[in-house]
């Protein structure tokens, strides 16, 4: 059987790329796979030609994860597009997001976009969060959607895999995809209340660019709680920094428990602040010596 790639899925239209020939042709399931599978855009399925544009999809491969939303599988990368100004940086929203995706089995990669419009106070809050998550372990990518800046080294980043842009609304998630596929593609963006997406298409598309990538977009959004997908206690296991330190007793929070490393760390300097400030606000835990821990330690 010849294998391929589900690069759309809108209703009951369902395209597929062929590795071997390099085509995209209509796929319809057959089978098993029509009675009990829910076809993604991402997943990765077997079958055969029955014409010269159709593939009888007669099996789908194990999926390494699934998104919600937009349901794509498959996904081996997120592009997490933020910016310093306009709009301001909200760099709970970040760690919100660097959880979830880490939960799912997604590498993250921060975009910060628009950094040719930065003025000087801009560029000094670039360099400190640069800092600040490169040294937590994150890769971290400066880039100008308006001037085509950095998009580089995101394809190099991505080459070969299964990607979506995800991020705020008004950071410039369309520009830098248009910029690196030649396309538009918006799914919308989502309500406060209902945390459903406005104007969103029904349908589900990645698009190819650079070497073997393909890229998907998710709808914007202004907040996200990761204790919707990650259990309280287990969100330490996604600061990738906390990793690093190991506490007198394993199932250390970092609160108040004695011998806690990353509480020492922290006083150290070696955690940053901000970081732990925001895991505490994402746990929606207070501690009274906080500003002792901090003390000289926000840069």
């Amino acid at each position: 059987m010849e294998r391929g790639l589900v690069v759309e899925r809108v209703a009951q239209l369902i395209r597929v790329y062929l590795f071997d020939k390099d085509v995209y042709v209509r796929g319809i399931p057959r089978g098993k796979v029509l009675k009990k599978t829910r076809i993604h855009a991402g997943d990765y399925v077997r079958g055969k030609m029955v014409d010269p544009g159709t593939f009888a999809i007669e099996e789908v491969e194990e999926r390494k994860n699934v998104l919600i939303r937009p349901p794509i599988a498959n996904v081996d990368r997120v592009i997490c597009v933020m910016t310093i100004q306009k709009p301001e940086f909200d760099n709970h929203l970040l760690d919100n997001l660097l959880v979830v995706y880490d939960h799912v089995g997604c590498e993250p990669v921060i975009l910060f976009n628009k950094v040719d419009l930065l003025d000087e106070e801009g560029l000094k809050e670039l360099k400190k969060w640069t800092g600040i998550y490169a040294e937590a372990g994150y890769d971290v990518v400066h880039v100008s959607a308006r001037t085509g800046e950095g998009l580089e080294k995101v394809k190099d980043l991505v080459k070969g895999e299964i990607c979506i842009l995800a991020g705020p609304s008004g950071v410039g998630k369309s520009s830098i995809l248009k910029q690196l596929t030649g396309e538009e593609l918006r799914v919308g963006e989502v309500s406060e209340k209902t945390e459903r997406g406005r104007h969103t298409t029904t349908g589900v598309k990645l698009l190819p660019f650079g070497e073997g990538s393909f890229i998907g977009d998710t709808p914007g959004f202004s907040k996200v709680d990761a204790l919707q997908f990650v259990r309280k206690r287990d969100v330490r296991n996604y600061y990738r920094e906390f990793l690093r330190y190991e506490c007198r007793y394993p199932d250390c929070m970092h609160l108040s428990e004695p011998g806690c490393e990353v509480r020492e760390a922290l006083k150290r300097g070696e955690i940053s602040c901000e970081r732990y400030k925001s895991y505490l606000k994402t746990i929606k835990e207070y501690i009274p010596d906080l500003k002792e821990l901090c003390d000289g330690n926000e840069t």
